[in-house]
């Protein structure tokens, strides 16, 4: 029966990934804007534009392909579908693919499903892609999700597992600080906040407004793998 109150908590397991999850944290906000990150800052591009293609289909609409470009902006060209789903899947969507990655990387059965889900999604996309850069992401990811999958395989290194984690975490906190960055900070007019809110004027919210209750969805899909995680490791 599953500890829903957490009452036994916490073994040497959970200490272990809270410890992770957050060494996790601390690593992606010191490094966010080096260039060491770039390539998991493009692959969470990637999931939020993902969701975006995902929420036209969903909503009867076309997609006509994806684009993430090498300055962490990416595109989703679709045509019909409902705006009003569109618009919001991109961070809801980033957050919610990243709280599932996190709950998935607990166990090893889990989290090869989670990589292997991953791998087939990149396959699919690099033929569905818009330009070379998402092609060559594509292909790079597939190649590394793979070495890294033959490395757990071949050792007692739980590797694959903590790179799911790790790109679990960085789209929840992605979609958190790239709200601020684009609405706060700096405030992007082509925003897919500002542009909902364009959309919807009758809304009582501006795009910051939005911005934030989805900064805030992103933030409780975070807590709520990090809390789901730790009842599955009970």
């Amino acid at each position: 029966m599953a500890d829903w109150k957490l009452e036994n908590c916490c073994d040497r397991q959970q200490v272990a990934f809270v410890a992770v999850v957050g060494v996790y944290i601390f690593v992606i906000l010191a490094l966010w804007r080096t260039p060491l990150l770039t390539p998991f800052k493009l692959i969470t591009v990637y999931l939020h534009e993902l969701s975006h293609a995902i929420a036209t289909k969903l909503s009867c609409g076309k997609v006509e392909g994806i684009e993430v470009n090498l300055n962490e902006g990416g595109v989703t060209h679709t045509r019909g579908g409902m705006m009003c789903c569109i618009l919001p899947a991109g961070y809801m969507g980033s957050a919610f693919w990243g709280m599932i990655l996190i709950i998935m990387s607990t166990n090893d059965i889990t989290v090869r499903v989670a990589a292997g889900a991953l791998i087939a999604s990149l396959i699919f996309t690099f033929f569905w892609a818009r330009n070379w850069t998402l092609r060559w992401l594509c292909l790079a990811f597939i190649i590394f999700l793979a070495v890294v999958w033959v490395i757990q395989e071949v050792s007692v290194v739980k590797l694959l597992r903590y790179t799911i984690l790790f790109i679990g975490t960085m789209n929840c906190l992605f979609s958190v600080y790239d709200i601020y960055d684009d609405l706060i900070s700096r405030r992007v007019h082509t925003s897919d906040a500002e542009k909902f809110s364009e959309l919807y004027p009758l809304c009582p919210c501006n795009g910051v407004g939005w911005g934030v209750l989805w900064g805030i969805f992103s933030f409780i899909c975070l807590c709520a793998a990090v809390y789901l995680g730790l009842i599955i490791l009970d």
